[in-house]
């Protein structure tokens, strides 16, 4: 989970905010009422109902003269020192009703100031620039302006700081605060609004359709990043106005922040008690998790105050509840395979549409490993007899047992492959029953490798299957062509009859077509597995083929019966073979699929031919 940088509460001596310059006074402040006369003039100039345009005007003095601005703080800072003085030297005097009330006037002034700094500065204030800007010192003054006429932004941020802790120190900390949590938390909730972040309740979730959900979604995703860099920019500002007192800052905060957080992380546990669950909801699920997982220290840091528990809360219950309905789903998904009744099959021994669905959502759910790995890290692992014995490599002992995910990964697969070699009992051809597994293994194996599955399982998971896929098609083999194999001499150049030749080549040529009548309708999609199927057949059919022709073809052409019994040289065996698995090579009438007899007088002799015969 990533942290967001904020500044601590209590800022390094190099960030010591400037204090206000010590301005020069035209009066004498022999008595601390000759202190309140002169402040109380130089207040009046400023007094927000004056009829004055300069003083009553909608004007802010920190906007259009900061220096004055910086005077007009000293003065209310010199009116607060000579009133407390007053009160020790003479607590009868007339010049307390006078200091008192332009001491209220300079409130409602500094309240004025307050909305016009909080509002009118907002390309300076914006929360998310100020949280950018965080890695940084934000008050000292940069040279860089926060827009057209408005100040540096880490000297509108002073402003801000020298008006809050004047109003707190006068005595106004509740004017001062209402006014800070008003306007800065219409600022969030706009923006908050403005993500796209809604507020909906469980029976709207449950009524919209899967898309509009989804689209929701997408959008509260993209806005959990804006809404987190908003919130931290929106503590780094109450840190820094309110860095005299930690709690009046923690309660600004949370006024301002707590609702669109709370309305922020309510929407996943919403989401996730969704009743009307698709497959592809799960992604989905995953998403939001990983989100709230990322930002999870951030939110931690940020709303870590006993009055923003609330928002911890939340954020806390939806990644508990998208984690049980990520658990649900996967536990729903290995029944869906296990229900999967169909009894259809694969067309030629190909690929099952349960298997490549299967694999296409588990690639998917493997891209989400370290999302997944903690939310199953606490599920029971599937009982030891369900899983075959080393099913994994090495590491799943005792001392080193498999990551939870990794077991949950192999049990699903696990589950499919049973499911398989269910479906394989309803081709009525053996053979077809072996190309289907090795079929659907190949596709299984592939799609592992290709993925984030590999990781996963591990690479003896992936080298045991393969050798398992092999053993699937070494069987295929073995009981589609075994016979075509077996009409052959052990020894095929070993000398025989012509008579028994003949009918070596008779039975070659029924039980060849025959195989090539079932094999040509067989399909194996994946290429690399059909090349090395037609490779092992060219080894063990073409070679033997060949090396028996080229003993024998002389002196069986000799007669007409025999040159009859010859209908295939090696070339065209081979020629079949190399055709097999990728489309039926065998359709229509038999004249249409197969070559006319190819042994003639004018046949090549084996010399010319491409195979290579086996030495002796």
């Amino acid at each position: 989970m990533r942290s967001l940088c904020f500044r601590s509460r209590t800022p390094p001596p190099s960030r010591t905010p400037l204090a206000a310059p010590a301005v020069p006074r035209g009066l004498p402040d022999s008595s601390a009422e000759g202190m309140v006369e002169s402040s109380v003039a130089a207040i009046a100039k400023w007094d927000p109902e004056s009829p004055s345009p300069r003083a009553g005007g909608a004007g802010s003095i920190f906007l259009e003269d900061r220096a004055e601005a910086l005077r007009f703080l000293q003065c209310v800072h010199d009116l607060r020192k000579a009133m407390h003085a007053l009160v020790a030297e003479n607590s009868g005097s007339g010049m307390l009703l006078q200091g008192q009330s332009s001491m209220q006037i300079a409130m409602k002034r500094l309240q004025k100031e307050l909305c016009h700094v909080l509002s009118a500065d907002g390309a300076c204030l914006d929360p998310e620039s100020v949280s950018v800007r965080s890695t940084g010192s934000i008050c000292e003054d940069d040279g860089d302006s926060g827009g057209e006429g408005l100040p540096p932004p880490s000297m509108a941020m002073t402003d801000l700081r020298f008006i809050v802790e004047c109003m707190i120190s006068s005595g106004y900390a509740k004017e001062c605060i209402a006014i800070y949590t008003v306007v800065r938390k219409s600022i969030v909730d706009n923006a908050i609004r403005r993500l796209g972040v809604e507020q909906f309740s469980a029976s709207q979730v449950n009524a919209m359709d899967w898309e509009v959900l989804e689209v929701k979604v997408k959008c509260w995703l993209d806005a959990v990043k804006a809404a987190m860099s908003l919130f931290a920019g929106e503590r780094i500002l109450c840190d820094h106005s309110f860095c005299a007192s930690d709690s009046v800052g923690e309660l600004c905060f949370g006024e301002i922040c707590g609702d669109g957080a709370t309305r922020l992380f309510k929407f996943p546990a919403i989401v996730a008690r969704r009743s009307k669950k698709s497959p592809d909801m799960i992604f989905c699920l995953l998403d939001i998790y990983a989100a709230i997982s990322e930002n999870w220290l951030g939110i931690e840091l940020m709303f870590a105050f006993d009055s923003t528990s609330g928002v911890r809360s939340e954020a806390l219950a939806s990644l508990v509840r998208l984690g049980e309905s990520v658990r649900a789903m996967l536990t729903e998904f290995k029944s869906t395979i296990h229900r999967d009744s169909s009894k259809s099959v694969a067309a030629g021994g190909g690929v099952h549409r349960l298997t490549v669905y299967t694999m296409d959502h588990l690639c998917r759910l493997a891209d989400y490993g370290d999302t997944l790995a903690d939310i199953v890290t606490d599920c029971s692992p599937p009982a030891k007899p369900s899983l075959p014995e080393d099913y994994f490599d090495g590491s799943d002992s005792d001392e080193a047992p498999a990551p939870a995910i990794s077991l949950q990964m192999a049990w699903l697969i696990l589950v499919l492959l049973c499911k398989l070699n269910g479906k394989a009992e309803h081709y009525r051809d053996i053979s077809v029953s072996y190309l289907f597994l090795a079929n659907n293994l190949q596709h299984i194996v592939s799609k592992v490798q290709a993925s984030s599955l590999r990781h996963l399982l591990g690479e003896e998971w992936v080298a045991r299957h393969a050798r398992k896929l092999r053993q699937f098609a070494e069987n295929h083999e073995r009981v589609a062509w075994g016979e075509v194999a077996a009409s052959l001499p052990e020894d095929p150049r070993a000398a025989i009859s012509p008579a028994e030749a003949t009918e070596r080549f008779r039975r070659f040529n029924a039980r060849f077509e025959e195989a090539c009548r079932r094999e040509g309708t067989r399909v194996v999609p994946d290429p690399k597995l059909r090349e090395e199927m037609r490779a092992s057949l060219e080894r063990k059919v073409v070679r033997a083929y060949g090396e028996f022709y080229d003993a024998h073809w002389l002196t069986v052409g000799g007669e007409t019966s025999g040159a009859i019994s010859i209908k295939y040289t090696p070339e065209d065996v081979g020629y079949y073979l190399a055709s097999l698995f990728s489309e039926p090579a065998y359709s229509g009438s038999e004249q249409s699929s197969w070559p006319s007899p190819a042994v003639s007088a004018s046949s090549p002799s084996p010399s010319s031919r491409w195979w290579h015969p086996r030495s002796h």
